[in-house]
């Protein structure tokens, strides 16, 4: 019923699990993240137990593939089970219990698992690996994503499809430093679900990503931001003040830097004003 990627970053700084399922709210059920433990996915039947109990097995020293032993050997329910696990320094273990309903079955890499049940067939974990793997330089939420996709694209869940989830953490990675998720994003109950994950996934990045370069507030850049944010009805006289206000009412302060402006927040601010004109 559930098909999914767990996954660490090429970097050893991010951990990361992508899923989808004709079921509601995969998302609350089948992923879990623990910087810098690792990364969880428990689903067909799933025991729930495997999160937090696989999590206390990694940090007390176990690997991959030692925890997921343990997990499986203590569950009576095994046989239904599925499962996949990635550690701190990027090993991976996958398991399919022989009762899972067909098709079902895993693969693993460096640094990934890859497992599903009630697919259309064993092609859908091969797709997801080789879009995994396709473009190791884009971001590591993408390429998970990318996965997704390519799963659900290639046959997914033989049932059809309902829901989908991305869940991506690092040690200081979520809002403002405050935590160690970066994206916790659900898509419970959508006729397409992974596509519609990534059109959230690019609003995360609006508003979450850090500039990747910046304008200063000068010559033509100021006019351009002076005329967008006064549209807007942002007219401080102070430019940074303004430019401050309208970032806090649009959420985007995280992209916020100190006498200049991030490239992605002037063009978002323009097509607003555009748009409201």
């Amino acid at each position: 019923m559930t098909f999914s990627i767990v996954a660490r970053s090429d970097d050893g700084t991010r951990w990361g699990v992508a899923v989808a399922s004709k079921f509601l709210a995969a998302g609350a059920v089948v992923p879990g993240v623990r910087a810098p433990l690792g990364a969880i996915a428990t689903q067909s039947f799933a025991n729930m137990r495997y999160l937090p109990d696989g999590f206390a097995l990694l940090g007390s020293g176990h690997d991959a593939q030692a925890s997921l032993d343990v997990l499986v050997a203590a569950d009576e329910g095994r046989d239904q089970r599925q499962a996949g696990i990635v550690d701190a320094a990027g090993s991976a273990a996958t398991f399919t219990g022989d009762e899972c309903l067909d098709w079902a079955g895993g693969i693993t890499g460096p640094g990934y698992a890859i497992q599903g049940n009630i697919l259309t067939g064993p092609h859908v974990v091969a797709a997801m690996r080789d879009a995994y793997l396709a473009h190791p330089a884009d971001a590591f939420e993408t390429r998970l994503h990318a996965a997704l996709l390519a799963g659900d694209r290639a046959g997914g869940d033989s049932r059809g499809r309902q829901s989908a989830a991305l869940l991506v953490g690092g040690v200081g990675a979520g809002y403002g430093g405050g935590s160690d998720i970066a994206i916790d994003l659900r898509v419970d109950d959508h006729p397409d679900p992974v596509v519609e994950l990534g059109r959230l996934m690019e609003i995360h990045s609006l508003l979450f990503g850090s500039p990747e370069s910046t304008l200063p507030l000068e010559g033509e850049t100021a006019a351009r931001l002076r005329r967008a944010l006064d549209t807007l009805g942002y007219d401080d006289p102070d430019l940074e003040k303004a430019l401050e206000r309208a970032a806090g009412i649009e959420n985007l302060e995280e992209r916020l830097v100190p006498g200049a402006v991030d490239p992605v927040v002037l063009d978002f601010l323009e097509r607003l004003a555009a748009a409201a004109c």
